[in-house]
C-alpha cells in the first residue's frame, strides 16, 4: 500500500529517522558539590545543543542520558553501572576524585571512554596501562595544579607553607602533590592538618599553623569547608593569605567566607572574561540559554563545553562510520582534527601514552577580587587573548 501510495502522489517516503548516540553524563547535580555539577551539566548540554542543531553525528543526534551522583561514591558506582546497561557509547563526568576513583573498572571494562572534565586527582588516568586505557581527562590533573601553585608561592616569598587536606580521595591526593611539589623546591609543610568534610571549626589547627610560623596557607578540599578555613582565620586576626588549587573559585567558598575570601589565590584553566572571539562567544550563550549573568563555577562548564566537542570530533574520525567504544577510544587518541576550543586549541590532544589533554603552559594563576575570580597577573590577562596549544 505505501508503494502504491507512492506511486499516486509522486512523493517519496520520508526516511526513517536515524537513531540516536547515546551519551552519558555523571555528576554530582544535587547535593554538596552540586556548585560545579551543575555547570558542568550545563556545558554538556550547551555543545550537544550546537551539535545537534546542525545535524549531530551525519545525522544521528547526540542523547544525553544524566546520571546524578551527589558526590557520593557507591551512589556514582551504581550510576556508572546504569550507563553501561543503557548502553551508552561514551560518558562524559564526574567531578569528585573519590567518587570518580570507585567507578573507572566500570568503564574500562565495558571498553566505553570516560571523558572527565572536572575530577583533577592524579591517579585517574593512572589507574590503568596508558595504551589500554578508556579514561580520559580535559583538567588540569593535580599534579600540574600543585607545582604550579607551589613555583607561585616561592616566587612571592612565602615559603613557610601550611597544608590543610580533607581526608577524601581528593584531599589525599591534593596533600601527597603538595608535599612532593614542595620536596622538589627543597621545601616542606611547616604544619599539615586533615580534617572530614562537614568540619565546622578548624581554629584549634590555625592557631597549631600560625604557632607554626606559617606566612600562607594553602587548602585541598572541594566543599566550603575552604570556607570553614578563611573564616576561622579572619576570627583569629590571622592575615596570611589563602591559596590553592580550583575549588578556591567555588561559591561556597567566594560567597560562603565574603570578605575573607578577598586576595585568595587559585589555580584556574579558564576565567570568564571575553578576552578573544571564542570565549565572548561560549559565555554569551551560556548566559543566553541558562540566563544567569554569572557561571557559577565557569571553569566546570568551559571544560565540560570542550570535553563535548572532543567526543564529537572523536566520532567525525571514524573512518568507516562503525561506533563502538575501541573505536571512539582510537580516534581520541590520534584521528580527530583540531579543535579550536574555548579552554584550548586542541590539537592531538591524546595519545595511547598520553590522556591528559590539560598542559602546564594552559594554566594561570586567579584570584578573588571583589567577590570574583579575576586575573591575579596583568601578564596573564594578555597571555589570554591566545588560546594555548598543548605543550
Amino acid at each position: 500500500m505505501a508503494t502504491l501510495a507512492w506511486a499516486q502522489t509522486g512523493t517519496a517516503p520520508l526516511p526513517a529517522p536515524k537513531p540516536p548516540i547515546r551519551v552519558g553524563v555523571i555528576g554530582p547535580f544535587t547535593g554538596p558539590s552540586a556548585d560545579f555539577g551543575v555547570p558542568m551539566l550545563n556545558g554538556i548540554q550547551l555543545a550537544v545543543n550546537e551539535i545537534n542543531a546542525v545535524g549531530g553525528y551525519l545525522g544521528q543526534p547526540l542523547e544525553l542520558v544524566v546520571k546524578d551522583d551527589q558526590a557520593d561514591p557507591d551512589l556514582g558506582r551504581q550510576a556508572s553501572e546504569a550507563l553501561v546497561r543503557d548502553k551508552v557509547q561514551a560518558t562524559i563526568g564526574f567531578c569528585n576524585t573519590g567518587v570518580a576513583a570507585k567507578s573507572l573498572e566500570v568503564f574500562q571494562n565495558a571498553h566505553i571512554p570516560l571523558i572527565i572534565p572536572c575530577a583533577t586527582g592524579t591517579a585517574l588516568t593512572t589507574r590503568f596501562p596508558a595504551p589500554e586505557s578508556y579514561i580520559f581527562r580535559v583538567q588540569g590533573r593535580d599534579a600540574l595544579q600543585a607545582p604550579f601553585m607551589v613555583d607561585d608561592l616561592v616566587k612571592r616569598g612565602w615559603d613557610r607553607v601550611a597544608l590543610f587536606a580533607d581526608t577524601t580521595g581528593y584531599g589525599e591526593g591534593g596533600h601527597n602533590d603538595v608535599v612532593a611539589a614542595l620536596a622538589a623546591r627543597q621545601l616542606k609543610p611547616v604544619h599539615v592538618a586533615r580534617f572530614a568534610l562537614g568540619v565546622k571549626d578548624l581554629s584549634e589547627e590555625l592557631k597549631r599553623a600560625r604557632a607554626a610560623g606559617a606566612n600562607v596557607i594553602f587548602t585541598y578540599t572541594v566543599g566550603p569547608e575552604n570556607a570553614v578555613v578563611a573564616n576561622g582565620r579572619k576570627a583569629l586576626g590571622w592575615k596570611v593569605p589563602q591559596v590553592g588549587p580550583w575549588p578556591l573559585s567555588f561559591p561556597n567558598f567566594i560567597e560562603g567566607a565574603r570578605d575573607a575570601a578577598e586576595g585568595a589565590l587559585m589555580v584556574q584553566t579558564f576565567i570568564a572574561e571575553p578576552s578573544n572571539e571564542r570565549r565572548a562567544a561560549f559565555l554569551a550563550s551560556y548566559a543566553r540559554q541558562y540566563k544567569v549573568r554569572r557561571i557559577p563555577v565557569p571553569m566546570a562548564a568551559a571544560n565540560a563545553y570542550d570535553a563535548s566537542y572532543l567526543l564529537m570530533y572523536a566520532l567525525l574520525g571514524l573512518r568507516d562510520g562503525q561506533i563502538s567504544g575501541e573505536a571512539i577510544k582510537a580516534s581520541l587518541e590520534g584521528r580527530m582534527k583540531t579543535y579550536y576550543g574555548v579552554v584550548a586549541t586542541y590539537d592531538k590532544p591524546f595519545s595511547p601514552q598520553d590522556k591528559e589533554a590539560i598542559s602546564a603552559n594552559m594554566l594561570v594563576m586567579g584570584q578573588v577580587k571583589n567577590g570574583a575570580v579575576t586575573f591575579a597577573y596583568p601578564e596573564d590577562a594578555k597571555r589570554n587573548l591566545f588560546v594555548q596549544r598543548k605543550q
